[in-house]
Protein backbone atom coordinates (compact mmCIF):
# COMPACT_ATOMS: atom_id res chain seq x y z
CA UNK A 1 0.00 0.00 0.00
CA UNK A 2 2.76 2.39 0.94
CA UNK A 3 4.60 1.57 -2.27
CA UNK A 4 1.54 2.45 -4.40
CA UNK A 5 1.08 5.71 -2.53
CA UNK A 6 4.72 6.59 -3.13
CA UNK A 7 4.41 5.92 -6.87
CA UNK A 8 1.20 7.97 -7.04
CA UNK A 9 2.88 10.85 -5.24
CA UNK A 10 5.86 10.77 -7.60
CA UNK A 11 3.58 10.79 -10.69
CA UNK A 12 1.59 13.76 -9.37
CA UNK A 13 4.78 15.62 -8.51
CA UNK A 14 6.11 15.02 -12.02
CA UNK A 15 2.98 16.42 -13.68
CA UNK A 16 2.98 19.41 -11.32
CA UNK A 17 6.58 20.14 -12.26
CA UNK A 18 5.78 19.91 -15.99
CA UNK A 19 2.75 22.21 -15.61
CA UNK A 20 4.75 24.81 -13.66
CA UNK A 21 7.54 24.69 -16.25
CA UNK A 22 5.06 25.30 -19.10
CA UNK A 23 3.42 28.23 -17.30
CA UNK A 24 6.80 29.77 -16.51
CA UNK A 25 7.88 29.44 -20.16
CA UNK A 26 4.66 31.09 -21.39
CA UNK A 27 5.08 33.87 -18.81
CA UNK A 28 8.64 34.49 -19.97
CA UNK A 29 7.53 34.45 -23.60
CA UNK A 30 4.70 36.88 -22.84
CA UNK A 31 7.07 39.17 -20.93
CA UNK A 32 9.58 39.05 -23.77
CA UNK A 33 6.87 39.76 -26.35
CA UNK A 34 5.56 42.66 -24.26
CA UNK A 35 9.04 44.13 -23.87
CA UNK A 36 9.70 43.72 -27.58
CA UNK A 37 6.41 45.45 -28.41
CA UNK A 38 7.20 48.39 -26.14
CA UNK A 39 10.71 48.66 -27.53
CA UNK A 40 9.43 48.46 -31.10
CA UNK A 41 6.88 51.18 -30.36
CA UNK A 42 9.52 53.42 -28.81
CA UNK A 43 11.88 52.92 -31.73
CA UNK A 44 9.18 53.13 -34.39
CA UNK A 45 9.78 55.50 -37.28
CA UNK A 46 6.14 55.40 -38.26
CA UNK A 47 4.54 58.87 -38.27
CA UNK A 48 1.90 59.59 -35.62
CA UNK A 49 -0.31 61.23 -38.25
CA UNK A 50 -1.74 60.66 -41.71
CA UNK A 51 -0.77 62.75 -44.73
CA UNK A 52 -3.22 65.00 -46.52
CA UNK A 53 -2.69 67.71 -49.13
CA UNK A 54 -4.18 71.18 -48.94
CA UNK A 55 -5.25 72.16 -52.46
CA UNK A 56 -4.00 75.71 -51.89
CA UNK A 57 -0.49 74.27 -52.33
CA UNK A 58 -1.42 74.00 -56.04
CA UNK A 59 -3.15 77.37 -56.46
CA UNK A 60 -0.54 78.85 -58.80
CA UNK A 61 -0.63 75.97 -61.27
CA UNK A 62 -4.44 76.00 -61.15
CA UNK A 63 -4.76 79.78 -61.57
CA UNK A 64 -2.17 79.66 -64.39
CA UNK A 65 -4.26 76.97 -66.14
CA UNK A 66 -1.43 74.46 -66.02
CA UNK A 67 -3.81 71.93 -64.52
CA UNK A 68 -7.52 71.67 -63.76
CA UNK A 69 -8.63 71.77 -60.11
CA UNK A 70 -10.21 68.38 -60.84
CA UNK A 71 -6.70 66.92 -61.23
CA UNK A 72 -6.24 67.44 -57.49
CA UNK A 73 -6.79 63.80 -56.52
CA UNK A 74 -4.56 62.48 -59.31
CA UNK A 75 -1.65 64.72 -58.33
CA UNK A 76 -2.12 64.04 -54.59
CA UNK A 77 -1.99 60.31 -55.29
CA UNK A 78 1.11 60.73 -57.45
CA UNK A 79 2.84 62.62 -54.62
CA UNK A 80 1.96 60.03 -51.97
CA UNK A 81 -0.92 61.56 -50.01
CA UNK A 82 -3.94 59.85 -48.47
CA UNK A 83 -6.38 62.71 -47.83
CA UNK A 84 -7.74 65.70 -49.76
CA UNK A 85 -8.41 69.22 -48.45
CA UNK A 86 -10.31 71.22 -51.08
CA UNK A 87 -10.33 75.02 -51.49
CA UNK A 88 -13.61 76.57 -52.66
CA UNK A 89 -11.88 79.55 -54.25
CA UNK A 90 -10.12 77.34 -56.80
CA UNK A 91 -13.52 76.53 -58.34
CA UNK A 92 -14.82 80.09 -58.61
CA UNK A 93 -15.14 79.96 -62.38
CA UNK A 94 -18.08 77.61 -61.99
CA UNK A 95 -19.08 78.30 -58.39
CA UNK A 96 -19.15 82.08 -58.21
CA UNK A 97 -20.84 83.38 -55.09
CA UNK A 98 -22.62 86.05 -57.13
CA UNK A 99 -23.94 83.61 -59.72
CA UNK A 100 -24.40 80.38 -57.78
CA UNK A 101 -25.93 77.38 -59.54
CA UNK A 102 -27.09 74.18 -57.85
CA UNK A 103 -26.25 72.34 -61.04
CA UNK A 104 -22.68 73.62 -60.91
CA UNK A 105 -22.35 72.60 -57.26
CA UNK A 106 -23.65 69.10 -58.03
CA UNK A 107 -21.11 68.87 -60.84
CA UNK A 108 -18.33 69.84 -58.42
CA UNK A 109 -19.50 67.19 -55.93
CA UNK A 110 -19.88 64.42 -58.52
CA UNK A 111 -16.56 65.05 -60.27
CA UNK A 112 -14.63 65.42 -57.00
CA UNK A 113 -16.13 62.23 -55.59
CA UNK A 114 -15.37 60.32 -58.78
CA UNK A 115 -11.74 61.45 -58.82
CA UNK A 116 -11.21 60.70 -55.12
CA UNK A 117 -12.68 57.22 -55.54
CA UNK A 118 -10.71 56.58 -58.72
CA UNK A 119 -7.43 57.28 -56.94
CA UNK A 120 -8.37 55.74 -53.59
CA UNK A 121 -8.13 58.94 -51.57
CA UNK A 122 -10.31 60.30 -48.77
CA UNK A 123 -12.18 63.61 -48.95
CA UNK A 124 -11.52 65.38 -45.64
CA UNK A 125 -12.61 69.00 -45.72
CA UNK A 126 -13.36 72.04 -47.87
CA UNK A 127 -11.74 75.40 -47.10
CA UNK A 128 -14.38 78.07 -47.68
CA UNK A 129 -13.71 81.68 -48.65
CA UNK A 130 -15.74 84.53 -50.07
CA UNK A 131 -19.09 83.66 -48.47
CA UNK A 132 -19.45 86.67 -46.21
CA UNK A 133 -18.23 87.75 -42.79
CA UNK A 134 -19.20 85.40 -39.97
CA UNK A 135 -17.78 87.91 -37.49
CA UNK A 136 -19.51 90.98 -38.92
CA UNK A 137 -20.69 93.50 -36.33
CA UNK A 138 -24.10 93.65 -38.01
CA UNK A 139 -26.39 90.77 -37.02
CA UNK A 140 -28.17 90.64 -40.39
CA UNK A 141 -24.83 90.43 -42.21
CA UNK A 142 -23.71 87.59 -39.93
CA UNK A 143 -26.93 85.69 -40.55
CA UNK A 144 -26.54 86.09 -44.31
CA UNK A 145 -22.92 84.89 -44.12
CA UNK A 146 -23.92 81.82 -42.09
CA UNK A 147 -26.65 80.97 -44.60
CA UNK A 148 -24.23 81.45 -47.52
CA UNK A 149 -22.12 78.67 -46.00
CA UNK A 150 -25.04 76.21 -45.85
CA UNK A 151 -24.53 75.00 -49.42
CA UNK A 152 -20.91 74.19 -48.60
CA UNK A 153 -21.94 72.25 -45.50
CA UNK A 154 -24.28 70.24 -47.74
CA UNK A 155 -21.52 69.73 -50.30
CA UNK A 156 -19.08 68.53 -47.63
CA UNK A 157 -21.66 66.05 -46.37
CA UNK A 158 -22.26 64.75 -49.90
CA UNK A 159 -18.52 64.27 -50.36
CA UNK A 160 -17.98 62.40 -47.10
CA UNK A 161 -15.89 65.19 -45.58
CA UNK A 162 -15.74 65.74 -41.85
CA UNK A 163 -15.47 69.55 -41.90
CA UNK A 164 -15.57 72.86 -43.66
CA UNK A 165 -12.96 75.46 -42.76
CA UNK A 166 -14.33 78.99 -42.29
CA UNK A 167 -12.85 82.41 -41.58
CA UNK A 168 -13.81 84.78 -38.79
CA UNK A 169 -13.54 88.02 -40.74
CA UNK A 170 -15.62 91.05 -39.90
CA UNK A 171 -15.12 93.58 -37.16
CA UNK A 172 -11.60 93.76 -35.73
CA UNK A 173 -12.53 95.40 -32.43
CA UNK A 174 -11.69 92.63 -29.91
CA UNK A 175 -14.83 92.57 -27.76
CA UNK A 176 -17.21 93.01 -30.70
CA UNK A 177 -15.26 90.40 -32.71
CA UNK A 178 -15.53 87.90 -29.87
CA UNK A 179 -19.30 88.33 -29.53
CA UNK A 180 -19.90 88.30 -33.29
CA UNK A 181 -17.69 85.23 -33.81
CA UNK A 182 -19.52 83.24 -31.14
CA UNK A 183 -22.88 84.13 -32.69
CA UNK A 184 -21.85 83.48 -36.31
CA UNK A 185 -20.23 80.14 -35.49
CA UNK A 186 -23.12 79.01 -33.31
CA UNK A 187 -25.58 79.70 -36.12
CA UNK A 188 -23.53 77.77 -38.67
CA UNK A 189 -22.56 74.89 -36.37
CA UNK A 190 -26.22 74.45 -35.43
CA UNK A 191 -27.10 73.99 -39.10
CA UNK A 192 -24.13 71.65 -39.67
CA UNK A 193 -24.77 69.51 -36.60
CA UNK A 194 -27.45 67.34 -38.16
CA UNK A 195 -25.31 66.94 -41.30
CA UNK A 196 -22.44 65.49 -39.22
CA UNK A 197 -20.16 68.27 -40.42
CA UNK A 198 -17.70 70.18 -38.24
CA UNK A 199 -17.21 73.93 -38.55
CA UNK A 200 -13.52 74.60 -38.03
CA UNK A 201 -11.74 77.95 -37.84
CA UNK A 202 -8.21 78.58 -39.04
CA UNK A 203 -5.95 81.24 -37.59
CA UNK A 204 -6.19 83.29 -40.76
CA UNK A 205 -5.36 86.92 -40.08
CA UNK A 206 -6.68 89.66 -37.84
CA UNK A 207 -8.22 88.70 -34.48
CA UNK A 208 -8.44 85.01 -35.48
CA UNK A 209 -4.63 84.89 -35.44
CA UNK A 210 -4.66 85.75 -31.75
CA UNK A 211 -4.85 82.13 -30.60
CA UNK A 212 -5.86 83.02 -27.06
CA UNK A 213 -8.90 84.89 -28.37
CA UNK A 214 -9.81 82.13 -30.82
CA UNK A 215 -9.54 79.52 -28.07
CA UNK A 216 -11.88 81.64 -25.95
CA UNK A 217 -14.36 81.75 -28.85
CA UNK A 218 -14.28 77.94 -28.95
CA UNK A 219 -14.96 77.77 -25.21
CA UNK A 220 -17.91 80.13 -25.53
CA UNK A 221 -19.44 78.33 -28.54
CA UNK A 222 -18.96 75.03 -26.73
CA UNK A 223 -20.38 72.78 -29.46
CA UNK A 224 -18.89 69.35 -30.31
CA UNK A 225 -18.90 70.13 -34.04
CA UNK A 226 -17.11 73.47 -33.74
CA UNK A 227 -13.32 73.48 -33.55
CA UNK A 228 -10.06 74.80 -34.95
CA UNK A 229 -7.65 74.16 -37.78
CA UNK A 230 -4.28 75.29 -36.37
CA UNK A 231 -1.98 76.53 -39.13
CA UNK A 232 1.80 76.63 -38.53
CA UNK A 233 1.89 80.07 -40.20
CA UNK A 234 -0.83 82.75 -40.49
CA UNK A 235 -0.20 84.27 -37.07
CA UNK A 236 0.02 87.90 -38.21
CA UNK A 237 -2.40 89.89 -36.05
CA UNK A 238 -1.66 93.37 -37.42
CA UNK A 239 -0.75 94.56 -40.94
CA UNK A 240 0.23 97.94 -42.34
CA UNK A 241 -3.02 98.35 -44.29
CA UNK A 242 -5.26 96.80 -41.64
CA UNK A 243 -6.17 93.91 -43.96
CA UNK A 244 -6.06 90.18 -43.27
CA UNK A 245 -3.56 88.71 -45.69
CA UNK A 246 -1.59 90.84 -48.16
CA UNK A 247 0.15 93.92 -46.72
CA UNK A 248 3.29 93.86 -44.58
CA UNK A 249 2.97 92.27 -41.14
CA UNK A 250 3.60 94.60 -38.21
CA UNK A 251 2.87 92.24 -35.33
CA UNK A 252 2.88 88.44 -35.13
CA UNK A 253 1.52 86.16 -32.43
CA UNK A 254 3.94 83.52 -31.13
CA UNK A 255 3.27 80.65 -33.54
CA UNK A 256 4.36 77.88 -31.16
CA UNK A 257 2.29 79.22 -28.28
CA UNK A 258 -0.56 79.73 -30.73
CA UNK A 259 -0.62 76.18 -32.06
CA UNK A 260 -0.38 74.82 -28.52
CA UNK A 261 -3.40 76.94 -27.49
CA UNK A 262 -5.47 75.85 -30.50
CA UNK A 263 -4.68 72.12 -30.43
CA UNK A 264 -7.24 71.22 -27.72
CA UNK A 265 -9.97 72.16 -30.23
CA UNK A 266 -8.24 70.89 -33.39
CA UNK A 267 -10.09 68.70 -35.86
CA UNK A 268 -7.45 69.21 -38.56
CA UNK A 269 -3.92 70.66 -38.73
CA UNK A 270 -2.23 72.64 -41.51
CA UNK A 271 1.54 72.30 -41.97
CA UNK A 272 2.36 75.64 -43.61
CA UNK A 273 5.75 75.99 -45.28
CA UNK A 274 7.55 78.76 -47.14
CA UNK A 275 11.34 78.45 -47.47
CA UNK A 276 13.77 75.54 -47.04
CA UNK A 277 17.51 75.52 -46.34
CA UNK A 278 20.11 73.24 -47.92
CA UNK A 279 19.36 70.55 -45.31
CA UNK A 280 15.65 70.45 -46.10
CA UNK A 281 14.60 72.29 -42.95
CA UNK A 282 11.92 74.99 -43.03
CA UNK A 283 13.53 78.37 -42.38
CA UNK A 284 10.56 80.18 -40.82
CA UNK A 285 9.06 77.31 -38.81
CA UNK A 286 10.86 74.86 -36.50
CA UNK A 287 9.06 71.75 -37.74
CA UNK A 288 10.50 69.43 -35.13
CA UNK A 289 9.21 71.71 -32.37
CA UNK A 290 5.87 72.26 -34.07
CA UNK A 291 5.21 68.58 -34.78
CA UNK A 292 6.06 67.75 -31.15
CA UNK A 293 3.43 70.24 -29.98
CA UNK A 294 0.86 68.53 -32.21
CA UNK A 295 1.87 65.05 -31.06
CA UNK A 296 1.94 66.00 -27.37
CA UNK A 297 -1.64 67.22 -27.74
CA UNK A 298 -2.60 63.62 -28.52
CA UNK A 299 -3.48 64.38 -32.14
CA UNK A 300 -3.30 61.38 -34.51
CA UNK A 301 -5.41 62.55 -37.46
CA UNK A 302 -4.49 64.02 -40.82
CA UNK A 303 -2.00 66.86 -41.17
CA UNK A 304 -2.28 68.79 -44.42
CA UNK A 305 0.75 69.98 -46.37
CA UNK A 306 0.24 73.61 -47.36
CA UNK A 307 3.23 74.96 -49.26
CA UNK A 308 3.04 78.71 -49.83
CA UNK A 309 6.58 79.58 -50.92
CA UNK A 310 8.05 80.92 -54.13
CA UNK A 311 11.68 79.74 -54.17
CA UNK A 312 10.68 76.18 -55.05
CA UNK A 313 8.05 75.16 -57.56
CA UNK A 314 4.77 74.09 -56.00
CA UNK A 315 5.51 70.42 -56.63
CA UNK A 316 9.01 70.72 -55.17
CA UNK A 317 7.68 72.62 -52.15
CA UNK A 318 4.93 70.10 -51.52
CA UNK A 319 7.37 67.20 -51.61
CA UNK A 320 9.94 69.04 -49.47
CA UNK A 321 7.27 69.72 -46.82
CA UNK A 322 6.09 66.13 -46.88
CA UNK A 323 9.64 64.80 -46.54
CA UNK A 324 10.36 67.10 -43.60
CA UNK A 325 7.14 66.09 -41.83
CA UNK A 326 7.99 62.42 -42.19
CA UNK A 327 11.53 63.05 -40.96
CA UNK A 328 10.53 64.73 -37.70
CA UNK A 329 6.97 63.46 -37.16
CA UNK A 330 7.39 60.24 -35.22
Amino acid sequence: MKKNQTIRFLVLAFFALVLFSCKQTKKEEATTTSEETVEATMNSNEPFFKLSLAQWSMHKMIFDKEISPYEFAAKAKEWGFEGLEYVSGLYYEELKASDFSEEAMQNFIDKSNAEAEKHGLKNLLIMIDGQGNLAAADAAERKEAAENHHKWVDAAAAMGCHSIRVNLNGTQEPKAWMEASVDGLTQLATYAKDKNINIIVENHGGPSSNAQWLAEVMQKVNMPNCGTLPDFGNFCIKRTEGDYYSSECLEEYDKYKGVEELMPYAKAVSAKSYVFDENGNEVRVDYERMMKIVKDAGYTGYIGVEYEGSELSEEEGILATKELMLKVGH
